[in-house]
């Protein structure tokens, strides 16, 4: 912007000039001007001040200032981005850390389980096939808990990434409370995206910025005024002129013709500034499909945590009869180990829905511009 200002400042330059002529020599060919030559050695200053350009210069100043503008909205929209991705990753390293819980969990109930089987078959009173069912499924508990760590190493090195660390964030986070649901309609929320989105505030300071510069390549072919200032002193001279020396002087400059340049320089102008409207528009439309979207999947994350904690109350309560009937004899441990992998299943999925909904609702106050 201090270079497309700049005209509104005066322009001054210290001049030192020296010439050598032979005497009473004139000039005889090249530009029309004084044609008298002689020796001389002076110093001075010159002055130019640009008077009115016909709005040109206001309408860069105006442009450059929008374009600014842009810039600072761009940088708002990063560091939204960066939130989001910080906030993902913490809700991952949360989910994975949740889930080994469970997987520490289902070790211990399916070892007891297995010891227990182990001790009567020792007794005669159960099988070594009941034996064997236990231990695989101790094996396949163990295997869950191998995952769950994993998956809390890649969570947290995620993490670090996200926070700008080439270190894995090993950090003890603290539980978030559960965000409310979201409204049963998208159409405010898009409102709110449109009016908040600092892309979209972005885009149109960029819009804005565009049809400025239109006006000032439109402003080209207006008249300029300016004027200009010399002054100074001869120290040395061989003619009989004065010592001091000062004039001033204006200028009109009209453009008339300079090979359609002017023109089109203004209609590329134009033509830029309509593609920025369309490319406004076209991020309009991609963002309120993208706040659809993620109103739908947070909609759907909600709903499946209502889901997926009744579904873990009834594998507790299956997994409590099915340890009835095996401990009277009535069932296989078959039915019994099914019922242990349906509560893991089921305590699995009601954490994967808990923390997918907070994932979704934060992708969702990004979308709307609301992340903060």
């Amino acid at each position: 912007m201090t270079i497309n200002r700049a005209p509104y400042y005066p322009n001054i330059s210290g001049e030192i000039t020296g010439s050598q002529a032979n005497a009473n020599g004139r000039i005889g060919a090249g530009d029309l001007q004084a044609s008298r030559v002689f020796n001389r050695f002076g110093q001075g200053a010159v002055l130019s001040q640009l008077v009115t350009d016909s709005g040109r210069t206001p309408s860069l100043v105006a442009s450059a200032r929008l374009q600014a503008q842009a810039t600072g909205q761009n940088l708002t929209a990063t560091r939204h981005t960066v939130i989001l991705d910080v906030n993902r990753a913490y809700f991952d390293v949360l989910h994975a850390q949740a889930v080994i819980k469970v997987a520490q969990q289902t070790v211990s109930a399916r070892q007891l389980l297995s010891d227990q089987v182990t001790e009567l078959a020792k007794n005669s009173l159960k099988s070594q096939l009941d034996v064997s069912f236990a231990d695989v499924n101790v094996s396949e508990a163990k295997l869950l808990l191998i995952r769950a760590e994993e998956a809390v190493q890649s969570a947290q090195a995620e993490l670090g990434q996200a926070l700008g660390s080439d270190q894995p964030a090993d950090y003890q986070l603290v539980e978030d409370q559960l965000p409310p649901g979201p409204p049963g309609k998208a159409d405010d929320l898009v409102t709110q995206a449109l009016a908040n989105r600092p892309e979209l505030a972005s885009l149109k300071f960029s819009r804005d910025s565009a049809y400025k510069f239109f006006d000032a390549e439109r402003d080209l072919s207006r008249p300029t005024v300016s004027i200009a200032a010399v002054g100074g002193f001869l120290p040395y001279i061989n003619a009989t002129v004065p010592a001091e020396y000062e004039s001033i002087g204006a200028n009109l400059s009209i453009p008339i013709f300079n090979g359609h340049l002017f023109s089109a320089r203004r209609e590329a102008a134009h033509q830029k500034a309509l593609e920025s409207d369309q490319h406004l528009r076209d991020q309009q439309e991609h963002i309120a499909r993208d706040v659809r979207v993620a109103w739908a999947g947070a909609f759907t994350a909600f709903q499946r945590i209502d889901v997926t904690a009744q579904f873990v109350r009834q594998a507790a309560l299956a997994l409590d009869l099915a340890q009835g009937r095996y401990n009277l004899g009535l069932s296989s441990i078959v039915e019994l180990t099914q019922a242990q992998l349906n509560l893991t299943q089921a305590e699995i999925e009601n954490l994967s829905a808990k923390y997918d909904y907070e994932t979704q609702y934060s992708a969702l106050q990004y979308t709307i511009g609301a992340l903060r």
